[in-house]
């Protein structure tokens, strides 16, 4: 399976084609549809000037950079870090483009020429949320993800909160069923089945994690437009 790294950039500005630059990069790991520990994290000298909007959205201006390595600097820790990999980008378009501009300038390339694919999320929300918001925090919304320390926008943040509205979106694809690849693990499993259930402690839900779940099964039905399996079971 390809490995998984979620990137999110943030800039000097919109134009990456006038000139705008990337000041900071974030990547997490995604791992057996967990969110990995090992990351890669680096504010940039984007040796021009900050536009006063971009600072309004991520807080940062050319003197909290000036000291920063420049994007050739830390090129190849980057390419290090996201080679083979599948990167998953919210509106990917817009950090890839940057993105290839500071590869070339570095003598390295393009992205696509170190990477196996680029999924972008944007779209991917687009397609299952026709006709609804679907920003960063509206993602974080719909999908119960804590977002409450983002005050600015900060890429090594905001790659961890779009790896886990990415692994909600994704739920359900993964195969519910795992199989068994070893006659050690098969008889592993029918051990287990044969425990002694008895001695199990339960621990029953908390109210306030009831009211969650039940909260997450309404979303969920709504969007489905359909009662959940979950209710239907029960």
């Amino acid at each position: 399976m390809t490995r998984q790294v979620v990137l999110d950039t943030e800039t000097t500005g919109l134009n990456a084609k006038l000139g705008d630059r990337i000041i900071e990069i974030g990547c997490v790991e995604i791992l057996s549809r967990s969110v990995g520990e090992r990351h890669f994290h680096a504010y940039l000298n984007p040796e021009r000037d900050v536009d006063l909007g971009a600072t309004r959205v991520h807080g940062l201006t050319l003197e909290d950079l000036r000291a920063k390595p420049k994007f050739a600097e830390v090129a190849r820790e980057f390419l290090d870090f996201v080679t083979g990999a599948e990167l998953i980008i919210h509106n990917a378009e817009f950090d890839v483009e940057f993105l290839d501009l500071e590869l070339g300038r570095a003598g390295l390339g393009r992205l696509a020429d170190h990477i196996a694919r680029v999924t972008d999320t944007l779209a991917f929300a687009r397609e299952i949320h026709p006709g609804r918001k679907n920003t960063l925090d509206a993602l974080c919304e719909r999908y119960f993800v804590n977002n409450a320390n983002r005050t600015v926008h900060g890429a090594l943040l905001d790659a961890r909160l779009l790896a886990e509205c990415y692994l909600a979106m994704t739920r359900g694809q993964e195969s519910l069923v795992m199989e068994l690849e070893t006659p050690a693990a098969a008889a592993a499993a029918a051990a287990l089945l044969q425990t002694d259930l008895a001695n199990l402690i339960i621990l029953p839900a908390l109210p306030e994690e009831v009211a969650l779940h039940e909260q997450y099964l309404d979303n969920m039905e709504k969007q489905r437009k359909a009662p959940s399996l979950w209710r239907q079971l029960s």
